[in-house]
Protein backbone atom coordinates (compact mmCIF):
# COMPACT_ATOMS: atom_id res chain seq x y z
CA UNK A 1 0.00 0.00 0.00
CA UNK A 2 0.57 3.53 -0.82
CA UNK A 3 0.02 6.36 1.66
CA UNK A 4 -0.59 9.48 0.72
CA UNK A 5 0.52 12.93 1.59
CA UNK A 6 -2.86 13.89 2.95
CA UNK A 7 -2.75 10.60 5.13
CA UNK A 8 -0.10 11.32 6.49
CA UNK A 9 -0.64 14.77 7.61
CA UNK A 10 -3.91 13.71 9.65
CA UNK A 11 -2.06 11.18 11.08
CA UNK A 12 1.09 13.78 12.41
CA UNK A 13 -1.77 16.38 13.33
CA UNK A 14 -3.18 13.66 15.89
CA UNK A 15 -6.10 12.13 13.85
CA UNK A 16 -7.25 8.57 15.23
CA UNK A 17 -8.68 7.51 11.93
CA UNK A 18 -5.41 8.21 10.55
CA UNK A 19 -3.90 6.52 13.33
CA UNK A 20 -5.28 3.29 13.04
CA UNK A 21 -5.06 3.32 9.34
CA UNK A 22 -1.79 3.57 9.15
CA UNK A 23 -0.90 1.53 11.91
CA UNK A 24 -2.97 -1.18 10.14
CA UNK A 25 -1.02 -1.36 6.84
CA UNK A 26 2.72 -0.95 8.56
CA UNK A 27 5.05 -1.31 6.82
CA UNK A 28 3.84 0.73 3.84
CA UNK A 29 5.19 2.82 0.79
CA UNK A 30 5.55 5.94 -0.32
CA UNK A 31 6.19 7.80 -3.12
CA UNK A 32 8.92 10.43 -3.29
CA UNK A 33 6.90 13.00 -3.84
CA UNK A 34 4.70 12.15 -0.82
CA UNK A 35 8.36 12.77 0.91
CA UNK A 36 9.44 15.85 -0.12
CA UNK A 37 5.77 17.33 0.32
CA UNK A 38 6.42 16.56 3.68
CA UNK A 39 9.22 17.59 4.23
CA UNK A 40 8.04 20.98 2.90
CA UNK A 41 5.19 21.15 5.15
CA UNK A 42 7.89 20.79 8.28
CA UNK A 43 8.37 24.15 10.63
CA UNK A 44 11.85 23.31 11.63
CA UNK A 45 14.60 20.25 11.98
CA UNK A 46 13.23 18.91 14.89
CA UNK A 47 10.37 18.01 13.30
CA UNK A 48 11.81 16.90 9.92
CA UNK A 49 14.14 14.30 12.02
CA UNK A 50 10.53 13.17 14.13
CA UNK A 51 9.57 12.78 10.71
CA UNK A 52 12.38 10.80 9.29
CA UNK A 53 12.48 8.61 12.73
CA UNK A 54 8.89 7.66 12.37
CA UNK A 55 9.08 7.00 8.83
CA UNK A 56 11.90 4.52 10.27
CA UNK A 57 9.90 3.22 12.37
CA UNK A 58 7.39 2.52 10.09
CA UNK A 59 9.43 0.61 7.86
CA UNK A 60 8.41 2.77 5.25
CA UNK A 61 10.03 2.57 1.66
CA UNK A 62 9.96 5.39 -0.36
CA UNK A 63 10.03 4.78 -3.90
CA UNK A 64 11.96 6.50 -6.04
CA UNK A 65 10.84 7.91 -9.50
CA UNK A 66 12.40 5.64 -12.41
CA UNK A 67 11.87 6.01 -16.35
CA UNK A 68 8.51 3.97 -16.30
CA UNK A 69 6.65 6.23 -13.55
CA UNK A 70 7.84 9.02 -15.18
CA UNK A 71 6.53 8.42 -18.98
CA UNK A 72 3.48 7.23 -16.86
CA UNK A 73 2.96 10.39 -14.98
CA UNK A 74 3.91 12.41 -18.31
CA UNK A 75 0.69 10.37 -20.03
CA UNK A 76 -1.80 11.01 -16.64
CA UNK A 77 -0.60 14.95 -16.98
CA UNK A 78 -0.69 15.00 -20.80
CA UNK A 79 -4.54 12.84 -20.77
CA UNK A 80 -6.07 14.18 -17.58
CA UNK A 81 -5.27 17.88 -17.10
CA UNK A 82 -7.41 19.59 -19.18
CA UNK A 83 -10.02 17.46 -18.20
CA UNK A 84 -9.17 17.09 -14.22
CA UNK A 85 -6.53 19.49 -13.48
CA UNK A 86 -4.37 16.43 -12.97
CA UNK A 87 -1.06 18.11 -11.26
CA UNK A 88 2.14 16.85 -11.58
CA UNK A 89 3.02 15.38 -7.81
CA UNK A 90 -0.38 13.58 -7.96
CA UNK A 91 0.73 12.17 -11.72
CA UNK A 92 3.70 11.21 -9.89
CA UNK A 93 1.77 9.56 -7.19
CA UNK A 94 -0.07 7.87 -9.45
CA UNK A 95 2.21 6.60 -11.46
CA UNK A 96 3.82 5.38 -8.74
CA UNK A 97 1.06 3.33 -7.45
CA UNK A 98 0.33 1.80 -10.76
CA UNK A 99 3.96 1.26 -11.47
CA UNK A 100 4.09 -0.77 -8.63
CA UNK A 101 0.36 -2.62 -8.66
CA UNK A 102 -0.17 -0.92 -5.24
CA UNK A 103 -3.51 0.08 -3.65
CA UNK A 104 -3.44 4.21 -3.17
CA UNK A 105 -4.65 5.66 0.27
CA UNK A 106 -5.50 8.63 -0.04
CA UNK A 107 -8.39 11.54 1.32
CA UNK A 108 -8.43 13.24 -2.39
CA UNK A 109 -9.96 10.27 -3.83
CA UNK A 110 -10.99 12.88 -6.56
CA UNK A 111 -7.31 13.24 -7.79
CA UNK A 112 -6.86 9.78 -8.77
CA UNK A 113 -10.71 8.20 -9.00
CA UNK A 114 -10.77 9.20 -12.69
CA UNK A 115 -7.53 7.42 -13.14
CA UNK A 116 -8.20 3.99 -14.82
CA UNK A 117 -6.89 0.89 -12.91
CA UNK A 118 -5.72 2.78 -10.58
CA UNK A 119 -6.68 1.55 -6.95
CA UNK A 120 -7.39 3.55 -4.97
CA UNK A 121 -9.20 3.80 -0.98
CA UNK A 122 -10.96 6.18 0.16
CA UNK A 123 -9.40 7.53 3.56
CA UNK A 124 -12.18 9.63 5.74
CA UNK A 125 -11.22 11.72 8.19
Amino acid sequence: MIIDTDVLIWYLRGNIKAQKSITANIPFKISIINYLELIQGMRDKNELRSLQKQLKNWSTKIIQINESISANAMFLVENYYLSHAMETGDAIIAATALENNELLLTANYKHYGFIPNIQVQKFIP
